[in-house]
């Protein structure tokens, strides 16, 4: 995983530079729930970051060239689900596609696909909080300055359902997803429900895998859209998915 993360990075960094100043280079990366794309977005980000110190030293003290936005933040809240018309299904779906604020997505990429002018000011985005299992408005800063986004989240490739999901894919550069065997995905995902405190214990995290998260990972799979990366996630020493991933609820 290492080397194509590296891989990636190069090739996000030569796209880049040949972007307009007054363009943002926007990646989304995707894949089914414990797949591994949180970290390698998040890995990517950095790395980018890196570069853009190194190339770039007398700026070493601004926030970034790069931001990792995950579409964790875009969670219905828990209050929001409530007054669903079938709250108990939509509480225990947390994490499908209809238990996201698409339409607010959409509008950020929408926002961050303006042409950066003078004019131009902070975008901001919510954050998920996981202690509070609610979104957090307005947390997440892209500067002016930030001129490359990485996006995660399951739904950022996805074509098939609400609109709103295939509308914002469009808007993006490239499109990367993260591929993994079902069942390396439904062994992270027990032992992160396990570990966050959503199950009790590990027969009720493969229930909430089998029943959710993997169901989830089907229509993700089965609906998604011609991407431009293929990313294999494989167990690696070096490689460790991170342990929230997706929101816990």
């Amino acid at each position: 995983m290492e080397e194509q993360v590296d891989r990636l990075v190069e090739k996000t960094w030569a796209k880049f530079q040949a972007t307009p100043k007054s363009k943002r280079w926007m990646v989304a990366v995707s894949g089914i729930p414990g797949s591994g794309k949180t970290t390698l977005a998040a890995k990517v980000a950095s790395r980018l970051n890196e570069l853009w110190r190194t190339d770039s030293p007398g700026l070493s003290s601004e926030p970034g060239i790069a931001t990792f936005l995950p579409m964790d933040g875009y969670h219905l809240t828990r209050a929001q689900l409530s007054a669903l018309p079938d709250p108990n299904t939509a509480h225990a779906r947390r994490g499908a596609a209809f238990t996201f604020d698409g339409p607010a997505f959409l509008d950020v990429v929408k926002k961050l696909r303006q042409p950066i002018s003078p004019e131009s000011r902070t975008i901001w985005a919510p954050s998920f909080n996981h202690a509070l299992k609610d979104p957090v408005a307005n947390d997440i800063p892209i500067a002016v300055g930030s001129r490359i986004v990485v996006f995660e989240g399951n739904y950022l490739s996805l074509g098939s359902g609400a609109p709103e999901w295939k509308e914002a894919a469009e808007l993006m550069d490239e499109l990367w997803f993260v591929d993994v065997e079902e069942d390396v995905a439904r062994q992270r995902l027990v032992k992160r429900h396990v570990k966050s405190g959503v199950a009790a214990n590990e027969e009720e995290a493969g229930r909430r895998a089998d029943e959710n998260d993997l169901v989830n990972g089907k229509e993700i799979v089965e609906g998604r859209l011609d991407v431009h990366e293929v990313i294999s996630s494989k167990e690696d020493a070096r490689w460790q998915p991170e342990e929230q991933g997706e929101a816990t609820v």
